[in-house]
């Protein structure tokens, strides 16, 4: 088993994502498979490729678009560092809009300008650290992502073909009566959509709404800030609040009193609603999941498992 282990290790994260999008496809795979005659080679085959156009596609164009809009969002903070002669982080205050904003804080906060000053330093000084550490394996990491982007559709279609024989053969080794055996798969798959159709569907629908509201109000760089929103939307609680709020209160001081209006309406109505109506109707009849158990699996799971822990983490806690 150990040896099993360590020849699988590199693979594990293809093998984990394929093995969830075969799950999620399995009822479309069952009744494709029937009406191709019961050809399961057929019908995986159909599928991966369906993958590839319907979320591979996608999701490089997507990768392309933000690393543009990332570029042009750092030429303009250039842009804007050295209209203002911003050379350190304490120059910060130079911009006209973060002092109005800092003056604002300070009528509502009992906290000083230099005591926001120092915390935006040390703030500015960890944003650098993490941007050092993540620029060093940048070009590692893309190459990582394409290799296991390639691997997961690999195994995605021999879990398609061979996948009900496999769990079959694996619940054999489970050690309890046939009924707790049910019941467990049951559970396992219900926590899994329950993560994945809600958690992560209502995900994409707020960071494209969110994107679309920023190029809407001419914000830059809306498919960045989109992505972001998605990201953060995962977070229970403050989600996507953390992206378009801090947006609205910088249109505001910039006196575009109706495009910030228009923001807050829109993520007041529209995405904080997309949460509760999306995730809902996807997990109707399913297992519930506590926003406790979201949050650590969340957090622990990506720091444990990477990107795939988004989805295993959660999964994890509310088995256990």
């Amino acid at each position: 088993a150990f040896a099993l282990f360590k020849i699988l290790q590199p693979f594990i994260g293809a093998i984990l994502w394929g093995l969830l999008l075969a799950f999620l496809l399995f009822p479309v795979n069952q009744r494709l498979s029937r009406a191709l005659g019961g050809r399961r080679g057929a019908a995986a085959i159909v599928l991966t490729l369906a993958v590839i156009l319907l979320l591979v596609a996608p999701a490089a164009l997507l990768t392309v678009t933000f690393a543009r809009q990332a570029t042009e969002l750092i030429g303009h903070l250039h842009k804007v560092a050295a209209q203002y002669q911003v050379l350190q982080p304490s120059d910060l205050l130079r911009i006209p809009i973060l002092d109005q904003a800092m003056r604002l804080v300070e009528t509502f906060v009992p906290v000083t300008a230099d005591q926001i000053q120092s915390w935006m330093i040390e703030a500015a000084k960890a944003l650098l650290q993490m941007l050092v550490s993540v620029s060093r394996s940048f070009f590692v990491g893309a190459l990582g992502v394409f290799i296991a982007a390639a691997l997961t559709l690999f195994f995605l279609f021999f879990f398609l073909r061979d996948g009900e024989a496999i769990a079959e053969k694996l619940l054999l080794l489970v050690p309890l009566d046939r009924e707790r055996k049910a019941h467990l798969v049951e559970h396992l798959a219900a926590v899994t959509r329950a993560v994945v159709l809600g958690a992560l569907l209502t995900a994409i629908v707020q960071g494209t709404l969110v994107g679309i509201a920023f190029a809407l109000v001419r914000l830059p760089s809306p498919v960045v800030f989109g992505v972001l929103a998605s990201i953060l939307s995962l977070v229970p609680l403050v989600g996507s609040l953390l992206v378009w709020v801090p947006a609205a209160l910088v249109l505001a001081v910039q006196g575009h009193y109706l495009a910030a209006l228009f923001l807050a309406a829109w993520g007041g109505i529209l995405v904080t609603s997309a949460d509760n109506v999306i995730r809902p109707l996807v997990i109707s009849g399913r297992v519930q999941i506590s926003t406790l158990a979201v949050l650590l699996g969340l957090m622990g799971g990506v720091a444990a498992f990477g990107p795939i822990g988004l989805v295993l983490g959660p999964v994890l806690i509310a088995l256990v």
